[in-house]
């Protein structure tokens, strides 16, 4: 606004000067004296009157520059405050971020040490995982082991009740073995000279089909149709020689399916003979063996059915065992 003023000021004394070069170019021209003074009052008097007005104006332009330099005073001042507190706020910024920058830094190396160790853990992890998984497989196998150890041992646990039984079993028929060849001793005492007398014989049994086992297994002929003497024990299908002599003994054994059958005679534990029999048109079929032997006192005889063999009996008596005494020595 200011600028514009002195613009229209320096415009005026434009004009004025115009005028006065006017007016000596008139004066010039040969006009008369009173009327040069009279232009010359008349511009006196416009210059008066432009010199005022200029300065009136000039004046206010003063006091609107004065003003405007108060008023930008003001403003440069608050922007220089303004500016200071930003250039102090940058700084504290800047102070900030070189802090935030410094832990940024460190954060970097201690999540690289981080990635570092979470890369050793998952290593570790990883071998780990592998040494469990040979545990696993091992336990796995120990376990199957011990299902092993302890299936294994309660087979034995029922074997050894099985042998147990048997014990107290053979203990049994011992003393009844025992028992009768006290009997038959006393009765020889008692007889003196009188001819003693021992035989037996047994069917198998009733219920048909006997075998074929696993293994080799006495046969118990648990029927027993005479028992002179005492010297068959029919709980456990044995014979024993009430005293020392010469014996008979026979056995006929039956089945009516193809395949072979047969029977062990032992004396003791030492097998005598073995009777083989082949059926091989699928019908009742038998076969008959016998067989003379010196026994002591307390020798014990029996038959046996081999492992996989089988026999048949029933109420007719099929399967028979028998044996007597031929005289003593």
């Amino acid at each position: 606004m200011k600028a514009a003023s002195v613009t229209q000021l320096q415009v005026r004394m434009d004009a004025a000067e115009k005028q006065l070069e006017d007016v000596h170019t008139e004066t010039a021209g040969g006009p008369s004296l009173m009327e040069l003074w009279r232009k010359v009052n008349r511009s006196e008097s416009l210059q008066e009157k432009v010199n005022t007005e200029m300065e009136s104006r000039l004046r206010a332009g003063e006091d609107q520059l004065d003003h405007l330099q108060t008023e930008r005073s003001g403003q440069i001042s608050s922007l220089e405050s303004r500016l200071t507190g930003g250039l102090n706020r940058t700084a504290d910024v800047e102070l900030r971020l070189r802090s935030t920058e410094t832990q940024l830094e460190h954060l970097e190396a201690h999540t690289a040490a981080l990635e570092v160790a979470l890369r050793v853990r998952e290593e570790q992890l990883e071998h780990l995982d592998s040494h469990t998984s040979v545990l696993t497989f091992r336990l796995n196998g120990t376990e199957q082991r011990l299902d092993e150890l302890q299936t294994d041992c309660a087979v034995r646990a029922a074997d050894l009740r099985s042998v147990s039984g048997g014990l107290t079993v053979a203990q049994e028929e011992l003393q009844v073995q025992r028992a009768a060849i006290a009997a038959a001793v006393e009765e020889l005492n008692t007889k003196g000279g009188e001819e003693l007398k021992v035989g037996f014989s047994a069917g198998l049994t009733d219920s048909g089909v006997v075998g074929p086992f696993d293994q080799e297994t006495t046969l118990i002929f648990s029927k027993t149709v005479v028992n002179v003497g005492l010297g068959y024990n029919q709980s456990a299908g044995v014979f024993t020689a009430p005293v020392r002599g010469f014996y008979f003994f026979s056995f006929t054994a039956a089945d009516y399916l193809k395949g072979y059958t047969g029977l062990h005679l032992y004396r003791n534990e030492e097998p005598v003979f073995f009777s083989l029999e082949l059926n091989d048109h699928g019908g009742y079929a038998s076969t008959c063996s016998s067989m003379a032997l010196q026994l002591e006192a307390g020798d014990r005889v029996r038959l046996s059915l081999p492992a996989s063999y089988r026999l048949y009996d029933d109420s007719r008596n099929f399967s028979v065992f028998s044996g007597f005494l031929l005289f003593p020595l």
